[in-house]
């Protein structure tokens, strides 16, 4: 089927969709006159409304596409990441929230220097902000790329920066704020748009929903295999590891969610609202797993021709644009914006936040908070551009295997910084010498992985930057963000007991916690 463009009436129901946008974040505009209203919202913010807004940052435009994109080729199995977040969270939530409100001012790096010094603060934050704009590169370019489909054709580069103005201006007026409660209208949006999208797909397919399963069960799409005990592929034990891993970084290291905490009104409060997140994350996440099983058996059964050279990530645009009725287009390509804004505009913000705390007020101590909120604002500016130019360096590479890319990246940039925060908060005897000894040995390891299986050139003169033939790193990469971790965690431990260690403040580890929590119930 033939696709000319939107419908003017879908046309008018995607730009009043960002028009609000930005018109929310104008909106708050006034209420942005310190640090702690802009980077925080002065934590006044309702748990529910806190909830949805993790949930929203969490789930963007990776998941309205490049899930559904996966599923469709394959099977479920990259779900099984997500299936950890609750299991790994909701027995370790309730003190790390409140460690952090008590324990930091605005950057989740703070506690890793009070740990361990300034320079596992450098480090953590260095690689949270590269991971988080390779992040941000993918989220524009999987939006722009379906955007294309959408318009009929329209130029790549000219959504991308829209879309990043737009985010820009969201974020430099409205600060945390006017971010959280467009959050709130965008979470609703995604989940609406992901049943509209089934809905339609079961009312369009012959034999409906019975149909639709019948073919999913026989050609094995939903399945979390292979179940092989395998590191070399992409099997269902390695993403149990990488998703216990992320949802440590995310929720315990990750300065999005972590400054989150701090926009609630109490402890209390945060700990409802990282549970809504967790538990709305997960139903969300396989919605859309469904979506491109529903999409696959959909063009089985009704033989419908996709047209040659479509990639799996670009099979629901396709089908939003050539099948969908009209209105329901426009507002699930709003809720697929939204989607995207969600997630950038947290990043944004957080980012520049990293860039106060971590960097201006450790060379200007003494600015004044004006200043400090000044070059935050100024920040903004200069990471949207940065995420801008990011999403046009994948127009360049062509965008192959995103959401792979995605994965991937995150496992490179994560740096460790999990490895660094659970010895922190399980281990009383670690100090930073056996720390910096451990993240010395993750930098190696890591540039060991990386030449090995990174090639370059093209075609039959392509090579391995390092080829050490048998003695290549041969695991998946998905694995070298857990093995990034470990080697923090296990080395830093194990080197801690050669240096002689100062007394640790307990408030700093979980004994802190665990000890309050003794007093608290012999008092009551």
């Amino acid at each position: 089927m033939e696709y000319e463009g939107l419908h003017w009436i879908d046309t008018i129901i995607v730009v009043a969709s960002v028009l609000f946008a930005i018109g929310v974040g104008i909106y708050f505009a006034k209420k942005q006159n310190s640090t702690e209203a802009y980077f925080a919202a002065s934590g006044n913010i309702p748990a529910w409304a806190v909830g949805m807004s993790m949930f929203a940052t969490i789930i963007s435009s990776v998941t309205f596409l490049a899930y559904p994109g996966s599923s469709y080729a394959g099977n479920w199995i990259l779900l099984v990441q997500g299936m950890m977040v609750p299991l790994v969270l909701l027995g370790v939530i309730g003190f790390i929230v409140p460690l952090y409100r008590k324990v930091i001012r605005l950057s989740t790096y703070e506690y890793f220097e009070r740990r361990f010094g300034a320079f596992a603060r450098f480090y953590s934050s260095v690689a949270f902000v590269l991971e988080h704009f390779s992040k941000m590169g993918t989220i524009l370019y999987l939006l722009a790329m379906a955007m294309v489909a959408f318009t009929g054709g329209m130029d790549i580069v000219w959504i991308i920066v829209g879309v990043g103005v737009a985010v820009i201006i969201l974020t430099y007026f409205g600060g945390m704020e006017a971010i959280i409660w467009m959050d709130v209208v965008q979470g609703f949006l995604l989940i609406i748009g992901g049943l509209l999208a089934v809905v339609v797909i079961f009312y369009l397919t012959d034999g409906g929903p019975s149909a639709i399963m019948d073919i999913a069960m026989r050609d094995h799409k939903i399945d979390f295999g292979p179940y092989a005990w395998d590191f070399t592929q992409l099997t269902f034990i390695v993403m149990v590891f990488n998703g216990i891993f992320y949802a440590l970084q995310k929720y315990g290291t990750d300065q999005s969610i972590v400054q989150r905490y701090l926009t609630a009104r109490s402890d209390k409060e945060a700990k409802k609202a990282s549970y809504l997140g967790i538990l709305l994350s997960v139903p969300t996440w396989a919605l859309f797993m469904f979506v491109g099983t529903c999409l696959y058996a959909y063009y089985q059964i009704n033989a419908g021709e996709l047209p040659a050279g479509l990639k799996s990530d670009e099979v629901f645009p396709h089908f939003i644009a050539t099948e969908m009725p009209i209105g329901i287009t426009g507002l699930v390509i709003a809720a697929l914006i939204a989607g995207a804004i969600s997630s950038i505009d947290a990043d944004v913000n957080c980012i520049s936040a990293v860039v106060v705390e971590d960097y201006y007020a450790r060379f200007r101590p003494k600015a004044t908070d004006k200043q400090r909120l000044l070059v935050g604002k100024v920040s903004v500016i200069v990471v949207g551009i940065g995420a801008i130019l990011i999403a046009l360096l994948y127009v360049s590479w062509g965008g192959e295997g995103v959401l792979g890319t995605l994965f991937g990246l995150y496992a490179i940039l994560s740096a460790g910084i999990v490895g660094i925060f659970v010895l922190g908060l399980f281990s009383r005897r670690a100090n930073w010498q056996g720390l910096y000894i451990g993240i010395a040995a993750a930098i190696l390891f890591t540039a060991y992985a990386v030449l090995t299986t990174t090639k370059y050139g093209s075609g039959p003169d392509a090579g391995l930057i390092l080829d050490l033939e048998d003695w290549n790193f041969k695991h998946h990469t998905y694995m070298l963000g857990v093995y990034s971790h470990l080697i923090v965690l296990v080395v830093g431990y194990v080197a801690s007991f050669f240096f002689k260690s100062a007394p640790v403040d307990k408030e700093l580890t979980i004994y802190g916690y665990l000890e309050e929590k003794r007093k608290a119930k012999k008092n009551s």
